[in-house]
C-alpha cells in the first residue's frame, strides 16, 4: 500500500514537473512509518516497554477482547472519555467507580472486574446491548462468521464466486467499477499454459507429470 501511495503521489508530481523519478518504498519503512504513533507516546512518557501494560497492548481495560458466557469473544476499544462514558452506562456499571478512566494503577482492577462482567452474557446479548452504540464495541467473529454479519451483508463486503466466498474488490470507486475477481484455480489447472509458456514442449510435460514432478488438473 506505500508503493501504491508512492506511485500515485511521484505520478501526480510529475503531471507538475514534467519530470520522472524512482519511487523506493520498502516493507520495513512502511512498518516504520506505522508506529509514529508509538515514538510519540514514548517521548511523552505514554508507552511503556512492559507489555501488557499500555493503552493498546492490552492494559487498558477499556481497550481489549473478552471471552462471553458462551466461550467466545467481544472486542472493546472505548479509548475517547464519551465513548467510555457509553461503555460504562451500558454495561450497567458504577460510573463514580469506573471514572478514573486513565489511572494505570487501577487498570488490572477493572480489567478483572470487566473479565466477570463480560463472562455473565453471551456474545449475541452483548451484541444487542452495545452494537450500534457509541461504546466502540464489536464482537469478534470467526473467518465464516464475518460474510454473514449484516454490516458486511449491507455493504457487499464479501462476494460468492462459483460456491466460495472471498472478499469483494476494495477500495470501491463511484464510476469505475471493479471486475468482480474469477475463482481460485484448481490445484493442477494451469499446469499445461504455465510450463508452456517456458517453452517446454507436450513430451517434456508429459515426462514431468508421469514422474508425479506436477499435477494437472483433470
Amino acid at each position: 500500500m506505500f508503493l501504491a501511495f508512492g506511485l500515485v503521489c511521484a505520478m501526480l508530481e510529475a503531471v507538475r514537473s514534467g519530470k520522472g523519478q524512482v519511487v523506493d518504498a520498502a516493507m520495513v519503512d512502511g512498518s516504520a512509518a506505522l508506529m509514529a504513533q508509538f515514538f510519540t507516546m514514548l517521548r511523552l512518557g505514554q508507552f511503556s516497554e512492559a507489555r501488557g501494560t499500555n493503552l493498546l497492548d492490552t492494559g487498558a481495560h477499556f481497550y481489549d477482547a473478552y471471552e462471553t458466557k458462551d466461550s467466545k469473544w467481544i472486542s472493546i476499544g472505548s479509548i475517547e472519555p464519551q465513548f467510555y462514558a457509553e461503555l460504562i452506562a451500558k454495561a450497567g456499571l458504577d460510573k463514580q467507580h469506573f471514572t478514573p478512566q486513565n489511572d494505570t494503577a487501577k487498570w488490572p482492577g477493572f480489567k478483572d472486574e470487566l473479565i466477570s462482567l463480560f463472562k455473565t452474557k453471551t456474545r449475541d446479548e452483548w451484541c444487542a446491548l452495545l452494537e450500534g452504540s457509541d461504546a466502540c464495541f464489536a464482537p469478534v467473529l470467526s473467518i465464516v462468521e464475518a460474510p454473514n454479519h449484516p454490516h458486511n451483508q449491507a455493504r457487499k463486503t464479501f462476494v460468492t464466486i462459483d460456491g466460495v466466498v472471498q472478499p469483494a474488490p476494495a477500495p470501491r470507486f463511484s464510476r469505475t467499477k471493479p471486475e468482480i475477481p474469477k475463482a481460485g484455480p484448481r490445484p493442477g489447472q494451469d499446469t499445461i499454459s504455465i510450463l508452456s509458456d517456458y517453452e517446454f514442449s507436450p513430451a517434456e510435460i508429459e515426462d514431468l507429470q508421469s514422474k508425479g514432478i506436477v499435477a494437472v488438473a483433470k
